[in-house]
């Protein structure tokens, strides 16, 4: 008999949270016990669960999709930075977009109300897939094209939850990114490009190495070139730097202070 699986489970409904628990239940103790598992925890949103796999180490998790503030698609992108990151199975209500991309891309969901044999069947797929099956980030945010409201920095193999409205500015330095808050420095492990593309509606790119978030720019200042021509500088709410412009960018970002 394999293992148990250690499952945790992840739904900002308590009704939910319950009847995945007693399936989960039915299956372990069913008489072939051919679904042995152990549930690790119980979470209400995707903040709890992160916080939790820091702590305990789970081989499952069952997510819902559409929860407050943080989705179980964000979650799961979240989820991949971990030291040993937990195979995935999204739960929503009937989604046909949802639904779609999944099928599409093979990714395992279920839908609810959840059945027996179903879940059954997901977990076998778990115990056999390998972790070079989960999805990567790409695919998840190709699933889900709505930015991240957070970054994930990775410190002593625990998540930190950014959000991005703390972030003054994002920098390439060889081969990673320095987000700079306005009380803290943290470094990440993404492509300034990726991170331009998905969060163009929040960053602007004011030299080849560094995206600025609009609402922190207060204003600009002239200020001299390396050649000892004038160019210009971005102002910062919330910090003393002075982020030079290139003159290629300076036309688009010009229009943006306050």
């Amino acid at each position: 008999m394999n293992a148990p699986l250690r499952i945790l489970i992840v739904d900002d409904e308590a009704p939910a949270r319950e009847r995945m628990r007693e399936l989960l239940a039915d299956l372990a103790n069913a008489a072939a016990a051919d679904c042995p598992n152990s549930i690790v925890g119980e979470c209400a949103n995707g903040y709890d669960a992160l916080e939790a796999l820091s702590h305990e180490a789970a081989d499952l998790v069952l997510v819902d999709i559409h929860m407050p503030q943080m989705s179980g698609v964000e979650f799961a992108r979240h989820a991949l930075n971990l030291p040993t990151p937990p195979a995935v199975v999204f739960v929503t209500a009937h989604d046909q977009y949802a639904v779609e991309a999944f099928e599409v891309n093979a990714i395992d969901y279920l839908l609810k109300p959840v059945r027996a044999t179903r879940l059954a069947a997901a977990l076998h797929k778990v115990s056999r897939a390998s972790a070079e099956s989960r999805p990567s980030r790409e695919l998840l945010a190709s699933i889900d094209p709505h930015p991240r409201r957070h970054l994930s920095i990775v410190e002593r193999g625990r998540i930190l939850l950014l959000p991005l409205t703390d972030v003054l500015y994002l920098k390439a330095e060889l081969k990673y990114v320095t987000v700079k808050a306005a009380q803290h420095e943290y470094l990440l492990e993404e492509s300034l490009a990726h991170l331009e593309q998905e969060f163009a509606g929040q960053f602007v790119r004011i030299h080849r190495n560094c995206l600025v978030a609009k609402a922190a720019i207060r204003g600009f200042e002239r200020v001299a070139e390396e050649e000892g021509e004038a160019g210009w500088a971005v102002l910062l709410a919330g910090s003393d730097e002075k982020l030079p412009i290139s003159r290629r960018q300076w036309p688009l970002v010009k229009g943006l202070a306050k």
